[in-house]
């Protein structure tokens, strides 16, 4: 009889439940969703219908050149993320080693270095009149170029380790999570059968990780297709760097949105080669037994090529850019902590917490929508929304920009025709415009957010309340809300810093004259006056640390019974 009693509640736990006041919920889910993919549709409309079709001219000189040279860069940011990220997870996870404790998380911290922030950082080290050039001269006694050879940073090469050095943690993150999870039995019988660590990597652990390898692979080649700052900086001609060109230098939005439309061709690429990876990949626990993970301790040569492997990253990803910033932040403080710089600390501060909020909110709109009504319309509604993360940042400015442009000039017509007077830029070249942007872009953190957390509150919460007499409303504002406060926080503060950290879109959608940190860093750099800006690069980075504490503090807690394993 308890038995039977048991199961049934199992079972009325995991019943959705349905609100009969659910339908503006859902009404409200198709209309944000909507709403996020109009930029998109706009571009594709704009490709096909510019005003000035020269796409003929494209194909025919530079789209070749940014094609294979956004092909090269993709190809060795991948590679390399992939051997750095996966190689150090399996380190920190499997391995005894001094200081594995301390690189679990201290692995996460480049995330916090924006690539634009590091190309500019290596840049000024590593340059004939940098210190590093400078002081080999000194040693050696050479005087000009024609004594020595010094790679040049401002290459492929170069703009391939500067975009790996930050973005590698998300490969790591991913895969140190798979490991974690990954069942104790199957390592354990590569262990008994006399698997060396590496062995069991190859052969058990990797094939298993391998879906969520590819999952952090293509974030990171997301972002490398999004990166402006360092390909701008390095003269390397991708594809984004094609769309500013084409823009402004040609003069020509309408063969901007055309290279646009190639971007979202790799998007897409890039998508469906993540999901198919995993299309027929399951694999499954084999035992409810909760262990701590065998651990293969090092010692001699391979203790110390593991430390190695682990504080490289660390060092030249974080440790050496944040204390070029942080001397020069300090040596040129007083030049740099001016009215402008607080001026737009202010702008970059209230622009994404503005943004924060609102993408936040409509996330639990699309969240409780989905809790209200989980039938198939409102998650491809969810999913929908929630493709703009994958949007490279200069392709969703054109989707915005231009109808926006349009609508403006139609109301400020119809304004002057009907009322005899102006009424300006009302959506284009204002903040609206922007934070719609990075609405529509961290849609995809704040829901993944928004929705795990809704996902751990009980559906007998929500009958409950429905029983008490509180309508769909009032049970999300009394019930859900307050249980859910740490999901909503987490979000807020990810979202908050992605948007600090936002280069293109802020470049293409900002009002004129409108600074934030990102955008100030990127021009005093571009001219070569990186001390000036040290101090805003500085604060960028400061603000992308809180996020790799909430991640690294998940990851950790994503193995089952991890407290009992300590």
């Amino acid at each position: 009889m308890d038995e039977a009693f048991s199961a049934h509640s199992v079972i009325d736990e995991a019943r959705p439940v349905r609100h009969s006041g659910g339908g503006p919920w859902l009404l409200a889910a198709f209309a944000l969703a909507a709403l996020v993919v109009a930029p998109i549709a706009a571009l594709v409309w704009i490709a096909f219908n510019p005003a000035e079709n020269i796409w003929p001219h494209l194909f025919s000189t530079v789209l070749g050149t940014y094609l294979s040279s956004t092909l090269i860069l993709m190809t060795g940011v991948g590679v390399s993320v992939v051997l750095v990220g996966t190689g150090t997870a399996w380190l920190v996870v499997s391995c005894r080693f001094p200081g594995r404790r301390f690189f679990e998380w201290a692995l996460l911290l480049p995330l916090a270095v924006p690539a634009y922030v590091i190309a500019y950082t290596y840049t000024d080290l590593l340059e004939f009149a940098g210190p590093v050039q400078t002081g080999l001269r000194a040693v050696f006694g050479w005087e000009t170029k024609r004594d020595y050879w010094f790679p040049d940073i401002r290459t492929m090469g170069g703009a391939i380790a500067m975009i790996s050095l930050v973005l590698y943690p998300y490969v790591y993150a991913m895969a140190r999570a798979a490991f974690l999870e990954q069942s104790v039995c199957v390592l354990e019988v590569s262990r008994t059968l006399g698997s060396t660590a590496w062995r069991a990597f190859f052969t058990v652990a990797l094939p298993l990780a391998r879906p969520a390898i590819v999952v952090g692979l293509t974030l990171a080649l997301m972002e490398t297709l999004n990166d402006f700052g360092t390909v701008d900086y390095f003269a390397v001609r991708t594809l984004t760097r094609g769309v500013f060109d084409t823009w402004f230098f040609m003069g020509n939005p309408g063969g901007a949105a055309q290279i646009a439309l190639v971007m979202l061709v790799f998007v897409i690429g890039l998508i469906w080669i993540e999901r198919s990876s995993r299309a027929r990949q399951r694999f499954h626990h084999t035992s409810t037994h909760v262990r701590a993970l065998p651990g293969y301790r090092l010692t001699g040569a391979k203790r110390a090529g593991a430390i190695l492997a682990c504080a490289l990253p660390i060092l030249l990803g974080f440790v050496v850019p944040a204390s070029v910033l942080g001397y020069y932040a300090y040596e040129y403080f007083e030049q740099s902590w001016t009215a402008d710089f607080l001026h737009y600390a202010e702008n970059s501060l209230k622009l994404s917490l503005i943004s924060a909020v609102a993408t936040v909110a409509a996330a639990v709109l699309l969240g409780y929508a989905v809790r209200l009504n989980p039938g198939r319309g409102v998650r491809f509604a969810s999913r929908l929304a929630s493709v703009g993360y994958a949007i490279p940042g200069a392709v969703l400015a054109i989707g915005i920009l231009i109808p926006a442009g349009a609508l403006d000039n139609a109301i400020d017509a119809f304004s002057r025709e009907q009322f005899g007077f102006p009424t300006g830029l009302l959506l284009s070249g204002t903040t609206t415009a922007l934070v719609f942007a990075y609405m529509v872009r961290f849609m995809a953190i704040s829901f993944g957010a928004v929705e795990a957390g809704l996902g751990k509150v009980t559906p007998n919460m929500d009958l409950a309340a429905r029983a008490l007499g509180h309508g769909p409303f009032a049970t999300l504002r009394k019930v859900h809300l307050p249980l859910i406060r740490g999901s909503l926080l987490t979000a807020i503060v990810l979202v908050f810093v992605d948007t600090m950290k936002e280069l293109p879109a802020t470049l293409v959608l900002r009002p004129f004259n409108f600074q934030t940190l990102a955008t100030y860093v990127y021009q005093y750099a571009s001219d070569e006056l990186l001390e000036q800006c040290a101090l805003a690069a500085l604060a960028i980075v400061a603000a992308g640390i809180l996020p790799v504490i909430v991640l690294s503090r998940a990851i950790s807690a994503s193995r089952p019974g991890h407290r009992q394993s300590v």
